[in-house]
């Protein structure tokens, strides 16, 4: 019969993975194109992916809560029809899933043979109920992990599934992973040894490659005191945990810092914003208004908007700029304005107020999230006068706005200086010193201020 292999897409800029989270379809169900198919996580967004063929749903190749590599089949779909299941051909290539359970099952039952002591079984379900994925058992097996103990690790799975990255989070959290062999050695001093509680916090080693920091992070003990309270990251927290330390250790930060004068745009919003509301039906922040600014000064130094690849430079040839969006969760999200240097400020202001809204409500697409070139952070809307932002990787430079404030400011007039009240607000240019030197670095941040400055207060909009 004719099938259709559903293959996990590309998800975006350093996507490589995705957690099967739900299956929309079961064996033996219609599908038809662009039906959802199966819901998916990933480190930045969850969505639903949907079909890419009409037909009958005849193998799922990845259960709940396992974790598939972008390009792997997940799903194969009959287009003729028939409901059968595809027959199994015993000497056919594995999926690279199958293939790893087999060698952390063959490695286990090697170690367990070799040192003489068969490790206590992982059974398919535990003492509470839950279950665990032959991938998490043969993991649990091979680290020395019991059953008792695999119990006691926090799944964020469905139904609190232990998912793969929970059990080598926990490995790699602090968790002793010790050999079969070591077991034996050690068992009497371990016994005679005193328990003490302890929180594992990371520390910097020696990370390699633009990956995986945490996991390449060796870790520091803290003791808790009495009446700390413990509280474990979410998996976002801890992808964004990963993802700032690479930066920081990939790109050498530097911080310019300019004060811009942004009365006249202050006045102008105030009296235009009624107007935008009634006949736009959006609100109009002053968001926009500072990226326009911004795309204005990457045109002047269009060397701002690069990218880094070993040691060439690609220089992007789109303006695609990110505004970091807070999430109610607390963490951080950056959804792209996409060829922002086509919109003029009423597009600008519909695409931040709609990914914006998107973002608060996790309604956000993958492609929503990936191509920036050039990312801005609102560090005012916390009050906060300044910051030293953290560069968004691949990008080489991000801006931070300062909250806009009244301040007494020497005001130059052709009758004589004289102190008056202007709005103004800080601007934090963060830039990679391997590619963005300081004068490039302080004349674009100074160049957007130029902009803020010269604001026309009689334009339309």
């Amino acid at each position: 019969m004719a099938q259709i292999e559903i293959r996990l897409p590309k998800m975006g800029e350093s996507v490589t993975e995705a957690t099967i989270t739900n299956w929309l379809k079961n064996v033996g169900d219609t599908v038809n194109m662009d039906e959802p198919l199966v819901e998916v996580a990933t480190d930045k967004v969850d969505n639903e992916l949907p079909s890419e063929a009409e037909g009958v749903l005849v193998q799922q190749l990845f259960e709940k809560d396992q974790v598939a590599q972008v390009g792997d089949v997940i799903a194969l779909i009959s287009t003729d029809g028939d409901s059968a299941p595809a027959p199994v051909v015993e000497d056919s290539a594995p999926t690279e899933t199958k293939v790893m359970e087999e060698i952390a099952s063959t490695i286990s039952t090697a170690l367990e043979t070799v040192n003489g002591t068969a490790s206590a079984v992982i059974e398919k379900t535990g003492p509470s109920g839950k279950f665990y994925s032959p991938l998490v058992r043969s993991i649990a097996s091979k680290e020395g992990i019991s059953m008792d103990e695999l119990e006691t690790i926090s799944g964020s799975g469905q139904s609190g599934r232990v998912t793969k990255k929970d059990i080598l989070a926990y490995i790699d959290g602090g968790r002793a992973a010790v050999s079969p062999a070591a077991e034996v050695k050690t068992a009497a001093p371990a016994a005679a040894a005193k328990t003490e509680t302890k929180v594992v916090t990371p520390a910097l080693n020696q990370p390699s490659g633009d990956a995986g920091f945490l996991s390449n992070i060796k870790p520091m003990t803290v003791t808790p005191n009495p009446g700390d309270e413990i509280i474990e990251m979410d998996r976002m927290r801890k992808l964004i945990a990963d993802h700032m330390v690479m930066s920081t250790h990939v790109s050498p930060h530097v911080t310019s810092y300019v004060e811009a004068d942004v009365t006249e745009i202050f006045e102008w919003r105030k009296r235009m914003k009624k107007g935008f509301m009634e006949r736009e039906g959006e609100n109009l922040t002053f968001t926009p208004i500072f990226m326009e600014a911004v795309v204005k000064a990457i045109k002047d130094f269009p060397m701002v908007n690069v990218s880094v690849s070993g040691t060439n430079i690609v220089k992007r040839k789109d303006i695609n700029i990110g505004m970091a969006t807070a999430l109610p969760s607390g963490n951080l999200i950056v959804p792209v304005i996409k060829q922002a240097d086509r919109l003029n400020l009423t597009g600008l202001a519909k695409s931040v107020n709609e990914l914006a809204n998107n973002a608060r409500n996790n309604n956000l697409k993958p492609e929503d999230i990936s191509g920036g070139t050039y990312t801005i952070t609102n560090v005012g809307t916390f009050g906060n006068v300044m910051g030293t932002p953290i560069i968004n990787q691949p990008q080489v430079a991000i801006l931070a706005l300062g909250a806009i404030r009244k301040v007494p400011a020497v005001i130059e007039t052709p009758e004589g200086d004289f102190i008056g009240i202007r709005h103004k607000m800080y601007l934090s240019h963060s830039y990679d010193h391997r590619v963005v030197d300081g004068a490039l670095g302080g004349m674009f941040v100074r160049r957007v201020a130029d902009y803020l400055e010269q604001f026309d207060p009689k334009r339309e909009i």
